[in-house]
């Protein structure tokens, strides 16, 4: 049985403690977690960016002991920022994977994901998505079905929740004792598409990132659902832990203004989804194409926030930083379609009674 070393971790600044038995690893611009039961065995959540595998087993020997291991991982959803060194340590490790059945596709080499929409955001991370890992990964040898009952395997006291549009299998997990939310990318507590904001991580409550949301109105429910939980902590795959009722009141406004702040103005699934299922993509919006000076601007984006980096490690002025973040952000007050109401049924392209089931497409544009 493992033993904890520590309450939290060390001087490391990518490392990072949450709450009682739940510690934080920052992989380049997203967080996985390590989760504990009270009698030290522990459950791995999401394994961050590729190249990262033995930072996160230095981690886990500095929390639990040397050649300490996880009685299992858990996905909150498949895409290339969460699932990077799954297969790695899950054969290092010899665990099994738990995933929603949504995510299967994605996860055993049937189905890529719906493909990033680059013409969203208006940030550096969301002009580069259009050169990120979208293809399945195969772990087929080492995927579980998380259970139906919505009990966490291996982990007590946890359960999870269905939180689909960010992509079509995203769970968040969520520990009632003293509500602490592991919400994976159903909302994120920096702005996901600014690279400036991935630097200076100012803590504030953003929608699910733009560039890979494939389903704006189960995103807005997800969001919905998980606020009406009323979290006292919440960690997030991308931006810091928040915290009390900043966070709560947070929350309730991206609720109320998820069709103005959260969703972009144009992009490819802002008006249609993407129509997936348990085998993978069934059809896919018209793709919306990047003009040139958009297409240019990701050179220059990335020698901004180079500098930007070399600059707040040189001055580590803070207040400047929160001043340059709030100077990239213009958002559109004036949106003709925003409302303040949850999306439900289906989405209006999809006709359950007709719709041909089998008729899947996974070679998108």
């Amino acid at each position: 049985m493992a033993t904890f070393k520590r309450n939290h971790f060390g001087s490391s600044r990518h490392t990072f403690h949450v709450a009682p038995r739940v510690w934080g690893l920052k992989t380049i611009f997203v967080n996985l977690y390590f989760v504990a039961n009270p009698n030290g065995s522990w459950v791995l959540v999401d394994t961050g960016v590729k190249g990262f595998a033995q930072q996160i087993k230095d981690a886990a020997d500095e929390i639990f002991g040397e050649n300490s291991r996880p009685e299992a991982i858990l996905l909150t959803h498949g895409h290339f920022d969460h699932v990077g060194t799954v297969k790695e340590l899950a054969e290092q490790w010899d665990v099994p994977v738990y995933a929603h059945p949504m995510e299967f596709p994605y996860l055993t080499g049937l189905s890529s994901y719906p493909p990033p929409d680059s013409s969203v955001g208006g940030g550096a991370m969301a002009y580069m998505s259009f050169v990120y890992p979208k293809k399945p990964i195969n772990i087929k040898n080492r995927l579980e079905l998380l259970p139906p009952d919505g009990s966490v395997p291996a982990l007590e006291g946890w359960h999870w929740i269905y939180t689909p549009g960010h992509s079509p299998g995203h769970v968040s997990f969520y520990r009632e004792e003293d509500k602490v939310l592991l919400a994976g990318d159903a909302f994120v507590t920096r702005d996901g598409e600014s690279a400036i904001a991935v630097v200076t991580e100012k803590r504030e409550v953003h929608g699910p990132p733009a560039y890979f949301t494939s389903d704006w109105g189960a995103a807005h429910r997800s969001v919905d659902t998980l606020c009406n939980l009323s979290p006292e902590v919440a960690a997030t795959g991308h931006g810091m832990p928040m915290r009390g009722r900043e966070l709560r009141w947070q929350l309730e406004d991206l609720v109320k203004e998820f069709w103005i702040r959260a969703v972009p103005e144009h992009g490819r699934y802002v008006h249609e989804p993407a129509v997936t299922d348990e085998r993978g993509i069934i059809s896919l919006p018209p793709a919306v194409n990047i003009s040139p000076p958009k297409i240019l601007a990701v050179a220059g984006a990335v020698a901004v926030a180079g500098l930007v980096w070399a600059t707040i490690n040189k001055k580590n002025n803070k207040a400047r930083q929160s001043d340059y973040v709030q100077q990239q952000q213009h958002p559109s007050k004036n949106r003709p379609y925003s409302h303040n109401r949850v999306i439900t049924g289906f989405p209006p392209t999809v006709d359950p009674e007709h719709d041909d089931p089998d008729a899947h497409t996974n070679n998108y544009p």
